[in-house]
């Protein structure tokens, strides 16, 4: 996830040929918190309002709360980090965001959970964007993608370790609060190790105007991210509880969660080499869009067998989650320098949104047609994708 607009050049300045490798533990330690907070906090979350009586909807409507945060919190992480440092901010971000999950747990009324979700997801994407900018600094241009497939594979590691930790824990009283506190405290301690090797940030004068053009520029990329940003949170926050609608126990649900992380982990590295291999990687988007369509149509047939759903979403999950990876890809073969800078910040921008329609449009779906609109509101994503990618390759030919 981006936001390297005013950072890029002191990323150069400070390569000297060498993996810097302890502040890039540092940021990857930072990184697994991201990974784990959201893999744990979705579906606990999810649950415990299920289990008080809350509509799908409207449990949407709380997990749409993180995308409006991401949306907000991402100009602000480059001012914050220019002022305070980015460690210490790092720091500041991790102690709010420890604070306001476990505010969930002692919030009484649900009203609550929306400045605690916004507050949640604030610290986060900073924490995120902070981390990205902080690994890409430690890495010489060479050896950058070694370490960048480090940093996605940890990531998904902790999206995958999340719904493992909730399928253990539960979601009865205060220990996946606390496991997940403790864990984010953890996290803390290579931060203050390396904070004096954590780069400075200098902005370069870039104005902020007319980056919002880059969606339109780039739509194959930035759409891409949408979908994702749309299926990666309405997905994780409400497959508990279609699962337990369609049966399912709250561990088993869980695990299959775990399925898709672990397809995210092992998929992604492959996927990216062969993005490198095609000449025009929208067909290898389109692709993706296309496994995920078909993938929600075989979710409802593979329902009553747990290990084929595991097979299912495993390949689903790794190959959904590459319209990330393989989107930002192609926005950095149609774009460099500071145009590439301004793209990624629309690029954000995207996920944002898309965190903000997935889950509403999910949970409606769910509202009105039961068990089956969950994959219906996945396709629809899948299938919108897919027609403006088909329209784009088709315009293009016609050139």
């Amino acid at each position: 996830m981006p936001d390297n607009r005013t950072m890029t050049a002191e990323a150069e300045a400070r390569d000297d040929g060498h993996v810097q490798w302890l502040p890039m533990i540092a940021a990857i330690a930072a990184i697994s918190v991201v990974g784990i907070a959201i893999g744990l906090g979705m579906p606990l979350l999810s649950i415990i309002l299920e289990t008080r009586g809350h509509s799908a909807s409207m449990i949407g409507l709380n997990t749409a709360i993180a995308g409006i945060a991401s949306i907000v919190a991402a100009p602000l992480a480059t001012p914050l980090a220019t002022r305070f440092g980015v460690a210490l901010t790092m720091l500041a971000m991790i102690a709010i965001g420890a604070l306001a999950f476990v505010g969930f747990y002692f919030a009484p009324f649900f009203w609550m959970w929306f400045p605690l979700r916004a507050l949640l997801h604030l610290s986060l994407t900073v924490l995120f964007i902070l981390s990205e900018f902080w690994i890409s600094t430690s890495a010489p241009p060479h050896r950058r993608g070694l370490v960048l497939g480090i940093y996605a594979t940890v990531l998904s590691l902790g999206f995958a370790a999340g719904p493992w930790l909730f399928s253990k824990l539960g979601s009865g009283g205060f220990l996946p609060f606390g496991t997940t506190v403790a864990l984010v405290a953890l996290a803390a301690i290579p931060i203050i190790a390396a904070r004096r090797e954590s780069p400075p940030i200098h902005v370069d004068g870039e104005t902020k105007t007319g980056f919002l053009r880059y969606i339109w520029l780039v739509p194959t990329a930035t759409a891409a991210v949408l979908v994702f940003g749309a299926v990666e949170t309405g997905g994780f926050a409400l497959f508990p509880v279609y699962g337990n609608r369609i049966g399912y126990s709250e561990a088993d649900a869980a695990l299959l969660l775990t399925m898709i992380g672990l397809g995210n982990v092992l998929m992604q590295i492959p996927i990216g080499m062969i993005s490198d291999k095609v000449s025009d990687r929208r067909y290898l988007l389109l692709l993706c869009a296309s496994v995920g369509l078909v993938g929600t149509a075989f979710m409802p047939l593979f329902a009553q067998n747990w290990h084929l759903m595991a097979g299912l979403l495993f390949l689903w999950g790794g190959v959904v989650a590459a319209l990330y990876t393989v989107g930002l890809a192609h926005l950095g073969s149609q774009l460099s320098g500071h145009e590439l800078a301004s793209a990624n910040a629309a690029f954000v921008l995207c996920y944002g949104i898309g965190m903000v329609l997935g889950p509403q449009a999910i949970g409606i779906g769910m509202d009105l047609f039961g068990p089956p609109g969950f994959g219906w509101s996945l396709a629809l994503f899948f299938g919108a994708y897919m027609t403006l990618a088909i329209g784009r390759m088709l315009l293009r030919s016609r050139r």
